[in-house]
C-alpha cells in the first residue's frame, strides 16, 4: 500500500495542513501556537471557534513549567498524553484517580474519584498546572476548593468532554477563573488528548512559524 511512513514527514505534513486549513488570525500569537496543537490533536479545524482563554494564560503556564511546577492532571489518559521528555525542569506529573484513597473519599463524598483526586492534591495547588481532560467533576470540584481557601495555581487547562456538566463546568471557569489564568474550550468537545496537546504546546512550543 502507498502511504506515508516517514513519522518526520507525516508530522511536517500535518502541521502544515493546519496552517493551510486553519484562520488563526483572530488569536494573539502565543496562542496560536496552542491552537495549532489543538487541531492537530482532535483533527478539527472549527475548534479555534471554541478556545477561549485568559490574555496571560501562555505566558503564566510556561512560566509554571519553567519553575518546575507540578502538573496535575485529572486522569490517567491526560498523564500519559504529556510528553515528559519537553519538562525539563523537574516538573512532577500527579494524577491520584486510581489511588485507593481517592475511591474511599469520593465515596464519602458522594461523588466522583476525579472530584476527590483533587481534595488529595489540593497541597499541590499553588503554582501548579493544572490540567483537566476528562471530568467536568473535577473542574467543578477545583473552582469548589479554590473558593473554599485552596492555594491558586498558575494556570488552569480546562478541558473536560461529554454531556453532562461539561458545558457548565467550563463555562463557570470561563466566567469566574477565581483569577487564576486559564485555557478552555467551550461546549461539549475537548477530552484527553487535547488537554495534554495544550500542556505540550507550552512545555514545548512548535519551531518557526505564526
Amino acid at each position: 500500500m502507498d502511504y506515508i511512513r516517514d513519522p518526520a514527514e507525516i508530522y511536517r505534513q500535518s502541521f502544515a495542513t493546519v496552517e493551510r486549513e486553519s484562520d488563526l488570525t483572530s488569536l494573539p500569537k502565543d496562542m496560536r501556537k496552542v491552537a495549532l496543537r489543538l487541531i492537530h490533536s482532535c483533527g478539527m479545524i472549527d475548534i479555534v471557534d471554541d478556545v477561549a482563554f485568559s490574555s496571560d494564560a501562555v505566558k503564566a503556564g510556561i512560566a509554571a513549567i519553567e519553575a518546575g511546577a507540578p502538573i496535575i492532571c485529572d486522569v490517567e489518559m491526560v498523564r500519559h498524553g504529556i510528553i515528559e521528555r519537553h519538562l525539563k525542569h523537574g516538573n512532577e506529573v500527579l494524577c491520584r484517580i486510581a489511588d485507593e484513597a481517592t475511591r474511599s473519599l469520593a465515596s464519602e463524598m458522594k461523588n466522583t474519584r476525579s472530584a476527590a483526586a483533587m481534595d488529595l492534591l489540593k497541597d499541590k495547588f499553588s503554582g501548579a498546572v493544572i490540567v483537566i481532560g476528562n471530568a467536568p467533576t473535577a473542574l467543578f470540584r477545583l473552582l469548589e476548593l479554590i473558593d473554599a481557601g485552596a492555594a491558586k495555581p498558575a494556570l488552569i487547562i480546562g478541558m473536560p468532554v461529554g454531556f453532562v456538566g461539561a458545558v457548565e463546568s467550563k463555562q463557570a471557569l470561563i466566567e469566574n477563573s477565581r483569577g487564576v489564568p486559564y485555557i478552555a474550550v467551550r461546549g461539549r468537545r475537548g477530552g484527553s488528548a487535547m488537554a495534554s496537546a495544550t500542556l505540550n504546546a507550552l512545555a514545548a512550543g512548535l519551531k518557526g512559524g505564526l
